[in-house]
């Protein structure tokens, strides 16, 4: 396929793009070794799962959105891997099953209650080209913020594990005060979202918005459907980490002993 065969592509697809992606997965890869990151390997481990998974996806899109138990199960199957992913990102290893359920019900959770509503209502046609990508915005900016906010949780439990002591020594409530040391480091896993909705438009063009565009949809239909994402993603990330930094506070990650 030949660059501007078609209005609607935004990249030639061809044997330079090829070039280019596999240019920028080992390009991060080195920068990500060499600045001694520990993630190195992991760059390129997400750059070829990210093509394995896209590719899949490209094949079987066009028959999912076809059937709404087909869209249904993709749905759960998006809230299932969302829910391991913020797990294992959380505890740092594979999650226990407990450790999964409770993470995916608290981030696939608020999103599937969204859509359901918005569907009932009315307002979200229930069509799998419509359903999939707005549970799957929601969905996934839920797992990003869960994820850090566990994370942050957790290691400010250990940095700061003379503080806890100290307060169960005075007898105060070990909820509360493990609550106390984790919620502000939790809540800095709010900050990407806020950020990516406070400069939409002026830092970033989502590619929602210009997928639609190319699509045939106008640009006043396209920005009204960005803005629900967005805002939606507004409504289910404070939910996440609020819950997972609950859900830290209660010891529901720890691989040891509670401490107290």
């Amino acid at each position: 396929m030949t660059g501007g065969s078609d209005p609607g592509e935004l990249l030639s697809v061809g044997p330079g793009l090829a070039v280019a992606l596999v240019a920028l997965a080992l390009t991060g890869a080195a920068v990500a070794w060499l600045g001694r990151t520990g993630y190195g390997p992991a760059v390129l481990g997400a750059a070829a799962r990210a093509t394995l998974q896209l590719a899949v996806l490209g094949t079987a899109l066009s028959l999912i959105v076809r059937s709404l138990w087909f869209t249904a199960a993709f749905t759960v199957l998006m809230g299932c891997t969302a829910g391991w992913t913020a797990a294992g990102r959380i505890v740092g290893r594979r999650p226990r099953w407990s450790e999964f359920a409770v993470t995916t019900v608290t981030v696939a959770g608020p999103a599937a209650v969204l859509t359901v509503a918005l569907i009932l209502s009315g307002v979200l046609p229930a069509r799998g080209i419509a359903v999939i990508p707005v549970a799957g915005s929601a969905i996934g900016a839920a797992m990003a913020a869960a994820g850090l906010a566990g994370k942050r949780a957790l290691e400010e439990l250990a940095a700061r594990r003379g503080e806890l002591e100290a307060g169960l020594s005075l007898g105060l409530d070990p909820m509360f005060i493990r609550l106390d040391l984790t919620r502000s480091a939790a809540a800095t896993a709010l900050i990407p979202a806020l950020d990516q909705t406070r400069t939409v438009g002026l830092v970033t063009i989502p590619g929602a918005f210009v997928g639609m565009v190319l699509g045939g949809a106008s640009p006043v239909a396209a920005a009204v459907m960005q803005l629900y994402v967005l805002v939606a993603i507004l409504c289910v990330t404070p939910i996440a980490v609020v819950a997972v930094t609950g859900l830290v506070a209660d010891g529901r990650y720890e691989t040891g002993p509670r401490n107290y």
